[in-house]
């Protein structure tokens, strides 16, 4: 863990450095773009352990925590046609693909229903989308592939695995839930 610690360092002083000045916002995620753009460039420092895939369902492994809880930073693994609930989030985040494709449909709320945003935004390695609850936060996460795997790297502005926030139906009808993360040291 030691290495992938390193590896990550010169986004998370970044980070820290923008949240002691008192950044927020879209405004702290454009600080430490440069950063998060040199990381998803190297295609070899995220551990195997952190790349591998279930065969139902998608993967969120915890790589780095803030001591305080302010930021965190996961790995999603996505195997073929794999995909998420539409949800939200409750904090900031941003999202970089480091191998494969995703496809992020966003949504709007209209009249307590939720409406997609068209098109779909398709990121492909290295791209980097970012949302916050001002702008709009709920969407659905897939992989674009059918026959690979996918891997993004996610930062979100707190604890993402014990914030508790929602998913969606068809209809709209919010359900409550906390994500938790699939690294066996970390899991409830």
């Amino acid at each position: 863990m030691t290495d992938l610690i390193e590896q990550l360092h010169p986004l998370t002083a970044k980070i820290e450095q923008g949240l002691a000045q008192g950044i927020q916002g879209e405004q702290l995620i454009r600080s430490f773009i440069p950063e998060f753009k040199t990381l998803l460039s190297q295609k070899d420092w995220l551990p195997q352990q952190f790349r591998q895939e279930h065969p139902q369902h998608y993967q969120q492994y915890l790589l780095y925590l803030d001591p305080q809880s302010r930021f965190s930073i996961v790995s999603f693994v996505w195997g073929p046609n794999q995909t998420t609930p539409i949800h939200n989030h409750e904090v900031w985040g941003v999202v970089g693909v480091l191998q494969g494709a995703e496809i992020s449909q966003r949504y709007q709320r209209e009249h307590d229903r939720l409406i997609p945003v068209d098109p779909a935004d398709v990121l492909n390695e290295t791209d980097i989308d970012f949302f916050t609850p001002e702008q709009g936060d709920i969407h659905q996460v897939s992989n674009a592939f059918q026959d690979r795997v996918s891997i993004s790297i996610h930062i979100y502005g707190a604890d993402i695995g014990q914030v508790k926030r929602f998913s969606f139906d068809a209809e709209g009808r919010a359900k409550p839930f906390i994500s938790g993360y699939s690294n066996q040291e970390f899991k409830s």
